[in-house]
């Protein structure tokens, strides 16, 4: 199938954004295996095999439109230095990955691409109410509970 070259540029830019994060979620979980912090290793290995899944999705459709994936170019990754800096980048990288998400799902509509605006509003879905959402009650939990009684809890 011959596909729309904007949407098909767009996936690629949607791309890029995906593996920086399946990056980032990588390194992170590493650290917290290094540090003892299973629990988040755990949570975060499971984002990076998110991750992984949906830049599949996405290597998927720019195959079938006619595309080829462009898998040289990856948006930066934020490494924290500790575990609120980095439960922070992974959260304002779900941020951008949404909002890029929406711009698409718009883009999309405008030209007609039903399938892959569905495809997309699946990833925002897991976006906003899996990745964003856990990792905002994580940042919540060390306010209310503080630092040290959250890390503790995650051994």
């Amino acid at each position: 199938m011959h596909g729309n070259p904007k949407v098909i540029d767009a996936l690629n830019k949607l791309l890029a954004g995906e593996l920086a994060a399946m990056d980032q979620y990588f390194i992170h979980a590493e650290m917290y295996a290094d540090w003892g912090l299973n629990k988040l290793h755990e949570r975060i290995a499971h984002e990076f095999d998110d991750e992984k899944a949906h830049a599949k999705l996405m290597i998927e459709r720019i195959l079938f439109l006619g595309g080829t994936p462009d898998m040289t170019q990856r948006d930066p990754i934020h490494v924290g230095k500790d575990v609120p800096d980095m439960l922070q980048n992974d959260l304002n990288t779900e941020y951008q990955v949404a909002h890029n998400l929406k711009q698409v799902i718009a883009l999309c509509e405008q030209e007609q691409d039903y399938q892959t605006r569905a495809m997309l509003r699946q990833q925002l879905e897991d976006t906003e109410e899996d990745h964003a959402y856990w990792l905002e009650k994580q940042l919540g939990l060390i306010n209310r509970v503080g630092l040290q009684n959250y890390l503790q809890s995650q051994m």
